[in-house]
C-alpha cells in the first residue's frame, strides 16, 4: 500500500500543477478579454452590425429558407451560416405591460435592457429615458448607423436610438435625429423632414429638416444611382415619403434594396473610424407582410433581408473583429404552413395539400403585394377590377364565393382578421397552397438570435429580450 501511495503523488502533484496552471491560465485571458462579466467573459468587438428582420421568428426562417433553396438555388445565409455556425438563442419577447408586444416595447428591450410598456420608446415606466444602444455607442466614440425600410422614425430604429412616450410622435422622433446626428440614416419617412406645402410634407412649423442635415455636412440622396454614387462621411437617404415598397412592388431606380443600403452604410461607417461602429439594419417588410398575411410578399422580404446579412458577413470576413447579430423583435400574422384539405368535400388524407415545390411555385407567380392590391380595389371596389387583378397578379388562383363578398363588400370579419382585402386574399392563398395564418397581428413566440464574431456567446440560450440590450450595453461600454 505505501509503495502504490508513493506511486500516486507524484501522479497527484503534477495533475494539481497542471490544474493550477490551467486556472492561472485562464485567469490571465480572463483578465485580457475585452469585457468584465463575471465567470463568463466576451471579448469586446470593436464593430457591431445588427440585422434585424421585423416580425421574423423560427417559422419565418426555414420558410425564407426552403423557398429560397427550391425558387433561388441560393444557399440562405441567416440560416445555413449564422444560425448553423454561430451561437444560437430564443428570446422572450413580452412587454411591460402586454404578453403580447409591440415593435416599440420589443426594440426598447433589446435597446435599453428594460421593459417598456407597449407604443413607449426607451422611456421607463418611471418616465427616465434610458441610454439607447446608439446613445451608449455614440458615448464611446463609435460611429452609428440606421437602416430601414420602414420610416426611419419608426418603433425600431427610433428604440435603439431615441426616446419617445409614443411611437406616433414623428415630428419629435426626427427633430431628436437631428440632435443626435447618427452618421448614417436611411429608409422611407421623408414627409416628416419636409414642412406642410412641400412635396408631401407633414411638419408643423414650416422647418426643413433635410436642408439642416445638409447643412451640417450631410450627404442627401434619395433614389438607387444617388446612393451608388455617394461618398461622405455622413449620410442620409431618404426613398419614400412613408414606408419603402415591398420587395415585389419596388421600383429599383426610386429605391435600393436592403442590401444596397446595408453596403452603402459599410462603406460610409468603416471610414476614419478608429472606435469603430454600431449599425442596425432592418427590413420592416417582413412585419408588414405578416400583418397583411402576404406569404408571397414575406417570402421576397426573407431573400431581401438574407442578401444583406451575406452583405454583414462579408464585411465580418475582412473585419474579423466585428460581431454580426441576426434577429427580430416578435412574431407577426401566427404565419403556420400546413396541410389543409383541397376541397371541404372529405377530411381524409387523401384529399390534403402537402406543401411542396408546387405550392412554392405558385407562391412565385403572384406579382403584387395584397397592401398594393387593396389600394387599388379602395379607389374602385368593383366586380371588374377584382376579377383583373386576379387575372394579372394572381394566376393559377381561384377566389371563393365568400372571399370575394368579404373583399368587395369589406365588413369586419373576425377578430383576427382586420385588414379586410388583404386579409381576405391570405385566406385565398392559404385554401390553395397551405401557406396559413392565425392572425393580423403579433404572436407571443419567442424569437430566435443568431450571433457570429467576439461577443457572440453572450447571447446563446433562451432569455428575456431585456438580456440582450444589456449584452450589447456591456460589449459597446465594457460594463
Amino acid at each position: 500500500m505505501n509503495f502504490l501511495r508513493r506511486l500516486r503523488e507524484p501522479r497527484l502533484a503534477v495533475l494539481r500543477f497542471a490544474f493550477a496552471a490551467i486556472a492561472a491560465c485562464g485567469v490571465a485571458l480572463a483578465g485580457c478579454a475585452g469585457v468584465p462579466g463575471g465567470e463568463s467573459q466576451a471579448q469586446a468587438p470593436k464593430n457591431i452590425i445588427i440585422m434585424f428582420a421585423d416580425g421574423a421568428a423560427p417559422t419565418q426562417w426555414d420558410f425564407g429558407r426552403y423557398s429560397s433553396k427550391v425558387l433561388r438555388q441560393q444557399p440562405f445565409a441567416t440560416t445555413d451560416r449564422v444560425f448553423r455556425e454561430g451561437t444560437v438563442g430564443l428570446l422572450v419577447t413580452g412587454s411591460n405591460d402586454a404578453y403580447v408586444t409591440d415593435s416599440a416595447a420589443a426594440a426598447s428591450a433589446m435597446s435599453t435592457g428594460l421593459k417598456v410598456a407597449n407604443g413607449v420608446v426607451a422611456i421607463a415606466p418611471d418616465g427616465r429615458s434610458m441610454p439607447t444602444v446608439m446613445e451608449a455607442a455614440k458615448a464611446r466614440g463609435k460611429r452609428i448607423g440606421l437602416v430601414t425600410t420602414a420610416m426611419v422614425y419608426d418603433a425600431t430604429p427610433a428604440a435603439f436610438s431615441i426616446h419617445a412616450m409614443s411611437r406616433n410622435d414623428s415630428q419629435a422622433l426626427v427633430d431628436q435625429y437631428l440632435a443626435l446626428e447618427p452618421d448614417v440614416l436611411m429608409g422611407g419617412g421623408a414627409d416628416y423632414f419636409l414642412p406642410e406645402g412641400v412635396s408631401h410634407g407633414k411638419r408643423k412649423g414650416g422647418r426643413d429638416i433635410i436642408a439642416a442635415f445638409r447643412a451640417r455636412g450631410y450627404e442627401v440622396v434619395g433614389n438607387t444611382a444617388q446612393l451608388r454614387s455617394a461618398a461622405g462621411p455622413k449620410l442620409l437617404g431618404l426613398f419614400a415619403d412613408e414606408f419603402m415598397d415591398f420587395e415585389i412592388d419596388r421600383d429599383p431606380a426610386k429605391e435600393p434594396t436592403t442590401a444596397e443600403m446595408a453596403a452603402a452604410a459599410l462603406k460610409v461607417l468603416s471610414q476614419g473610424s478608429p472606435n469603430g461602429f454600431v449599425l442596425l439594419v432592418e427590413n420592416e417588410n417582413t412585419d408588414t407582410a405578416g400583418h397583411s398575411n402576404d406569404a408571397a410578399s414575406l417570402m421576397r422580404a426573407l431573400w431581401a433581408f438574407d442578401d444583406a446579412v451575406k452583405v454583414a458577413l462579408e464585411f465580418q470576413r475582412s473585419s474579423p473583429d466585428t460581431l454580426v447579430i441576426v434577429t427580430g423583435d416578435h412574431e407577426t400574422g401566427g404565419f403556420s404552413p400546413t396541410e389543409v384539405p383541397k376541397d371541404l368535400t372529405s377530411v381524409s388524407s387523401a384529399n390534403g395539400i402537402y406543401k411542396g415545390n408546387a405550392q412554392l411555385r405558385m407562391l412565385d407567380r403572384i406579382s403584387t403585394s395584397f397592401i398594393a392590391a387593396s389600394k387599388k380595389m379602395s379607389k374602385n371596389p368593383s366586380g371588374v377590377l377584382l376579377d383583373e387583378l386576379l387575372a394579372t397578379h394572381f394566376r393559377g388562383f381561384t377566389l371563393d364565393p365568400d372571399l370575394r363578398e368579404l373583399i368587395l363588400k369589406q365588413p369586419p370579419y373576425g377578430r383576427n382578421y382586420m385588414y379586410g382585402v388583404q386579409n381576405a386574399l391570405g385566406r385565398m392563398v392559404a385554401r390553395q397552397t397551405g401557406f396559413n395564418w392565425g392572425t393580423w397581428g403579433h404572436t407571443s413566440e419567442p424569437v430566435l438570435v443568431g450571433a457570429m464574431g467576439p461577443g457572440a456567446e453572450l447571447f446563446r440560450g433562451y432569455q428575456d429580450n431585456t438580456e440582450f440590450g444589456k449584452h450589447l450595453h456591456r460589449l459597446i461600454t465594457g460594463r
